[in-house]
């Protein structure tokens, strides 16, 4: 079985659907399945040296849409060597053009939305959203009509989806999505973070670990965060803010936390990979996401899988299970909300505390391991192939 993902880039900055891809991948291979990516970076790009699937890398393209003119021939010559495609995300060059070509050679192919339809951008950008309704019907509304299946990584991401564009139809189907999770030596892992950041050695940390952007609430982390220290400056607690924030938007905090006063209280590590992010998870008392719009949150599994309990809005589409497994917290996308997030954790008691973190691992267990994940990709790649009449050798 050898299987082609599509994607615009492969690399790790640009948020979770290229871990995803990496996380499957490792679980197919156990199968015997070859997984394979092409993407629009340079091919002399950084991030490609290690990337640990074979890549077709179809740069220079160009404009934020991604254009190449290489990716067309490309795929047209070596379309029918894979069993199927995968493509992850829209509104960039590689979804339209694998259309474009797969639509004629006959060759099946999936897609991940990966929340690119949630009303949240309708509603935030009105400008980009009409812009995309001239593009939409005969383009994207083509990619997702066309496509063997339209893959969503639970119910409420495929609810959300169907309120952007009333000219919407396609083969919807619901998978678990997931992460291999926590892996190696804890207390190594710990120590490898706090020896690069040693200020933050005997305190009470709250991690928020991802892209520093608007839509994920890291302006309101801050402001709530503010409110906290100010009305409990006896709490030794700490933020730690991972991820890359040079962008104006992680300046723009950035600048918020030194007018606020509380720069000394605000750790911002940039872009954590391998031991020092696991050694951010294992040194953290809880991990933060108020974000706006969360498709799945691949961060928020991985916080699980360490044992982490997660203080969450409910606008992470996974927040249900969270709630439901008592794995953290849930409150609203504003500032109110994200206060009472972490003054309810603040409140907790040390037993509570630990409940919740045993909930935490259960609850990934349960929802979020690879292996469950990739069993029911594989089980929706079947079915999907097969009610549209597709053979294919799943042992190939």
């Amino acid at each position: 079985m050898k299987i082609l993902h599509i994607i615009h880039s492969v690399n790790p900055a640009v948020g979770g659907p290229i871990e995803g891809i990496k996380q499957l991948s490792r679980a197919k291979a156990s199968l015997g399945w070859k997984i394979e990516v092409a993407c629009l970076d340079n091919p002399d790009a950084p991030w490609l040296k290690d990337f640990p699937l074979k890549v077709h890398a179809m740069g220079p393209s160009y404009l934020s849409y991604g254009y190449s003119p290489r990716f067309v021939p490309w795929l047209r010559e070596h379309c029918r060597e894979y069993s199927f495609v995968v493509v992850n995300g829209i509104w960039q060059y590689g979804s339209f053009a694998a259309w474009r070509v797969l639509r004629d050679a006959n060759v099946p192919y999936f897609v991940f939305t990966h929340g690119m339809l949630d009303p949240w951008f309708k509603k935030n950008y009105p400008l980009k959203h009409l812009k995309k309704w001239l593009y939409w019907p005969w383009a994207e509304y083509r990619v997702l009509r066309d496509a063997t299946a339209v893959l969503f990584t639970c119910i409420e991401e495929k609810i959300l989806a169907r309120r952007s564009f009333w000219l919407y139809r396609c083969n919807e189907a619901v998978v678990n999505y997931g992460t291999a999770g926590w892996r190696g030596d804890a207390d190594a892992q710990r120590q490898c973070f706090l020896d690069k950041f040693p200020e933050l050695k005997g305190k009470r940390l709250f991690l928020f670990l991802g892209r520093i952007h608007e839509k994920k609430g890291g302006d309101l982390l801050i402001e709530a965060f503010h409110r906290i220290v100010s009305e409990q400056p006896e709490k030794e607690v700490q933020l730690v803010m991972a991820g890359p924030a040079d962008n104006a938007f992680g300046r723009n905090i950035q600048k918020m936390a030194q007018n606020l006063g509380i720069e000394h209280r605000v750790t911002w590590t940039g872009m954590l990979s391998g031991d020092e992010k696991w050694g951010a998870f294992q040194a953290s008392e809880v991990f933060v996401l108020p974000s706006h719009q969360e498709n799945f949150g691949i961060s928020v599994a991985e916080a699980l899988s360490a044992s982490l309990p997660v203080l969450i809005s409910n606008k992470v589409n996974i927040w249900r299970e969270i709630e439901q497994e008592n794995a953290g917290l849930v409150a609203n996308d504003d500032l109110a909300g994200t206060y009472h997030l972490l003054k309810r954790w603040l409140d907790l008691d040390a037993g509570e505390r630990a409940e919740k973190r045993d909930a935490a691992h259960a609850c990934f267990v349960k929802n979020f391991e690879i292996t469950s994940a990739a069993q029911s990709l594989i089980k929706v790649y079947s079915d999907s192939l097969a009610n549209k009449g597709l053979k294919v050798d799943w042992t190939a």
